[in-house]
């Protein structure tokens, strides 16, 4: 059945079955390699993208769950790479290997959109269903500060470095 969708502000199309998980429609039909596949049971977080402006597991949100809203994956969240998460990751260094981050970005996104000056805690709380094999947490705490105007404190950048 064709489905209607909202993908990064375009109208697209796709011919797939109902129970198709959007990460697949998004990946293998629409050809957005952004978005990643972790575990495939919403856990990791490494699929995440944002439906009607939420965040959301790709892996566990079925085609026609997410047909008539808002879809918008990495690709979408600033093309050119200047969204100030996107900067901020790359001033921090962020990534290791890199897997996770497109998810990590993501959910954190959806965080400063609800919460412009989030604390510690509010991060923590935001970013505790995205997994970083590499263990880049502190840094990725940093990055959101950085994206949202916060102030970093001595101790905090020092443990960074």
């Amino acid at each position: 059945m064709p489905y209607t969708l909202n993908v990064n502000g375009k109208s697209v199309t796709a011919d797939v079955p109902a129970d198709m998980p959007l990460l697949w429609v998004l990946r293998d039909v629409l050809d957005l390699r952004g978005t990643k596949f972790g575990c495939g049971l919403g856990q990791c977080g490494a699929c995440t993208v944002h439906l009607r402006g939420n965040a959301v597991r790709s892996c566990q949100t079925t085609v026609a769950a997410a047909a008539g809203g808002a879809i918008t994956t990495i690709e979408g969240l600033s093309p050119d790479g200047t969204h100030p998460l996107q900067r901020a990751w790359e001033e921090l260094d962020v990534p290791q290997c890199g897997y996770c981050q497109a998810g990590q970005i993501m959910s954190a996104a959806a965080l400063l959109r609800r919460n412009p000056r989030p604390t510690d805690a509010d991060i923590d709380l935001a970013m505790s269903g995205n997994l970083c094999r590499c263990a880049t947490y502190t840094r990725i705490r940093e990055a959101i500060h950085k994206a949202a105007g916060n102030n970093v404190t001595a101790t905090t950048a020092e443990v960074i470095r």
